[in-house]
């Protein structure tokens, strides 16, 4: 029988599920079992159960058949435990390193206790905070042992089922389970508290309380949080029915007094057309549990709890509105009124949203308003096919306009037009943001497209390193996202990804990425026509150079010398080398390519041309590389300043582990090793072929040439995102053009 069950509940968590997990089964003390309840979550969280319990033993996976919320799933996950202290972990949260084994440790040194309290830090999406609010209660506990009834200011410990460490057979004998609905911690907390004989603290941060800023059911309104007088009334029928808890009655009624009112103040909770109901409610609770001589407490709480008393919504409000004057001061309402007139807009943009939106009408743009490319004109292609009553209109830049293609309708952006557009189109659809000053109507939907695979890390990961995030406005990046609906990928990595990096509300769209439909599209004469137009000559094998950029370098400089590696390859081979687009023209490479040592492919307008026209690629940490995966073609790795890119731009994965799904293929590090791989052959060996196949498994998931249908089918028409998704074994990319 294991000393610890570790209980986690999991709902819609794929994006931190992984570290939750490796946070337990990591902990140096390793007698403990782990049962994780697939509460029916419709994303790949399940799939990560199964995985984590097929590579270790203590984990027991448990898929119930229907969602039932997340105190029916801890009730199913206790029936599973069979160690002598159950512990309930949120699957968003983490165990800090060692918690398990202090937890034993003090076991060991005053004996069995029923309840085990620690603290936990809150980590906001900003950044770590400190400790709890009752980190000075649990420090003043030292190693002491001790009833609630003796020690009544324990009563405040953070009522959350995480915090702490249950003895099995004392939560079992008291009959604890946690009922459904919100707000289920608060009354199983209390009742253990209240009934347990032998109650101890551990000085010590136990869990990383994440603080999600989408997704966390507190942090969302509704109705779902008058759940909490049915709870409460919960914990007072279990006082009730136990004559012995009298003398808990009036410190458990102030507490769940104290808990509504906090709930009630947080527009986040309880909307404005609720609130009015939610007071009486309370007033009801009130008045039904007022225990015999109780006296008000000192202070803000005392005061709301006379409203209360009197049922007067307007003393309340009173109360209320005299609270947030004291606290906001001249300085707050100032910064207020500077930041509503930054937000003032044109005139023009200010009267066209007064006017109905047009349900035809959207609005495409890539890379910040370069040229129609990457997903979004894939779409556009695909939505003239399948819903050609939707007008599509381009954003360009100005000095672009003559360069966008016949036949596609295009604005330039700031012009008067523009304005019109995105004040009354219903769809937006971008690989990257709009910008800061568009503002999200009534009825308007966004797709975010993104433009490619998260090897590096994105968003509000790159907090962590301040090279790569030099200059970003975090609380503007995340006013962007929230005008997402729909967030496009094309494997499991990348969702978890964008739901880390980017918190918000919207959807991920497990679709596949529409520009790689262009790889199972084309044919032999498609491929021989691209490599025609770039001049590479019948029967030479094409390698295609294309490195990401650095955000600890100024401008570009080839990592290799392009031409000793065009001059060992000899004239069998021919280099196409494109530069990342932050990047102007290079002198060095210009030079290169009218000796005809390279063929520069830098302004070419289709990423997936060149990536058809070439038999293999080399590349770096660039996102072309999940892409170009599809075609089954060679990839090399040249990575000669791995250790610095990985440490300053932070990386999602070890690309270069050799591991069977991080590794593409060969792999070199200095030119000479680079110059090697071709001449020895290994660039297009077994090894390098079995390695790609299990990368195209892992990030060309749902890329099989239908992914542009799929996004319009799901964006433009409501429908599902049809048709299913092809097997792997079964796809059928481009042929390779000329190697054997």
């Amino acid at each position: 029988m294991p000393r610890f069950s570790v209980v986690i509940p999991v709902f819609k968590v794929q994006g931190y599920l992984r570290e939750c997990l490796d946070s337990v089964l990591g902990q140096s003390f390793r007698d403990v079992e782990v049962i994780v309840v697939d509460d029916c979550s419709p994303d790949s969280c399940g799939t990560i159960i199964d995985e984590y319990a097929a590579r270790d033993e203590r984990v027991k996976a448990l898929h119930l058949p229907r969602n039932v919320g997340l105190g029916r799933a801890r009730n199913a996950g206790l029936e599973l435990a069979r160690g002598d202290y159950v512990l309930f972990l949120d699957s968003d949260d983490c165990y800090t390193p060692g918690l398990l084994q202090a937890l034993a440790a003090r076991l060991d040194s005053v004996g069995d206790l029923d309840i085990l309290a620690f603290d936990h830090v809150r980590t906001h999406w900003w950044g770590r905070g400190g400790r709890s609010q009752v980190a000075d209660l649990i420090e003043r506990a030292g190693t002491d042992v001790f009833r609630l009834e003796d020690r009544p200011e324990y009563v405040h410990l953070f009522l959350v089922a995480w915090n702490k460490a249950f003895r099995r057979e004392f939560f079992l004998e008291q009959g604890l389970r946690y009922a459904p609905g919100l707000y289920e911690d608060a009354p199983v907390t209390h009742m253990a508290m209240v009934t347990a004989e032998r109650i101890g603290c551990l000085n010590r941060i136990g869990v990383e309380y994440r603080q999600r800023r989408q997704g966390a059911i507190t942090k969302t309104p509704g109705r779902k949080h008058f759940d909490i007088f049915e709870q409460y009334e919960g914990l007072f029928a279990f006082l009730a029915a136990r004559p012995e808890l009298a003398w808990a009655h009036s410190l458990l009624f102030e507490r769940a007094v104290f808990h509504m009112l906090f709930v009630l103040k947080r527009p986040e909770r309880v909307t404005v057309a609720d609130r009015r109901e939610f007071f009486h409610r309370t007033a009801d609770f009130y008045t039904r549990h007022l225990p015999a001589g109780f006296a008000l407490p000192e202070g803000g709480t005392g005061v709301y709890m006379r409203a209360l008393a009197k049922r007067s919504y307007r003393a309340y409000q009173a109360a209320e509105l005299a609270d947030r004057v004291k606290k906001s001061g001249p300085n707050k309402i100032l910064k207020a009124r500077t930041r509503a007139g930054k937000r003032a807009y044109a005139g023009l943009y200010t009267a066209q949203r007064r006017r109905s939106l047009d349900p035809n009408l959207a609005v495409y743009s890539s890379y910040w308003d370069r040229l129609p490319s990457c997903n979004p004109l894939a779409v556009f292609d695909k939505a003239r096919e399948l819903a050609p009553q939707v007008h599509g209109v381009w954003v360009v830049r100005k000095e672009l306009a003559d360069q966008v293609p016949d036949g596609i309708d295009h604005v330039v952006r700031n012009s008067r037009r523009y304005w019109e557009v995105m004040a009354r189109a219903k769809y937006f659809v971008n690989n990257v943001n709009f910008p800061d000053g568009i503002v999200k109507r009534p009825g308007q939907v966004h797709l975010q497209t993104h433009h490619g695979t998260p090897l590096k890390r994105m968003g509000l990961d790159q907090q962590a390193y301040p090279a790569a995030a030099r200059g970003m406005d975090f609380d503007r990046l995340l006013e962007r996202v929230d005008r997402w609906d729909l967030s496009v990928s094309s494997n499991q990595h990348s969702t978890k990804q964008w739901e880390r990096a980017y918190p918000g509300a919207f959807e991920s769209l497990d679709a596949g990425y529409p520009r790689n439909d262009r790889y199972y599209a084309a044919g032999a004469e498609d491929v021989a026509a691209v490599r025609a137009r770039l001049g590479i000559a019948e029967g030479k094998t094409a390698l295609l150079y294309a490195p990401t950029h650095r955000d600890y370098q100024q401008g570009w400089a080839p990592s290799f010398d392009l031409a000793r590696l065009a001059g060992a390859l000899g004239d069998d081979f021919v280099l196409l080398v494109r530069t990342h687009y932050f990047y102007d023209r290079t002198p060095q490479l210009s030079d290169l390519a009218e000796q005809a040592t390279v063929i520069d492919v830098s302004r070419h307008p289709s990423v997936e041309d060149l990536c058809l026209a070439a038999d293999a690629l080399i590349a770096d940490y660039s996102s072309v590389t999940f892409d170009y995966a599809n075609l089954d073609r060679p990839i090399v790795i040249y990575a000669d300043d791995w250790q610095i890119y990985s440490q300053v731009r932070g990386v999602t994965f070890d690309l270069l582990s050799g591991r069977p799904g991080d590794t593409p293929g060969a792999v070199a590090t200095t030119e000479d090793e680079l110059i090697d791989v071709f001449l020895s052959g290994r660039w297009h060996g077994s090894d390098a072929a079995a390695l790609r196949g299990a990368f195209r498994e892992r990030f060309c998931q749902y890329d099989d040439g239908h992914a542009a249908e799929r996004v319009v089918r799901r964006f433009f028409l409501g429908q599902d995102a049809e048709p299913a998704i092809v097997p792997l074994a079964q796809r059928v990319p481009a042929p390779s053009p000329s190697l054997r």
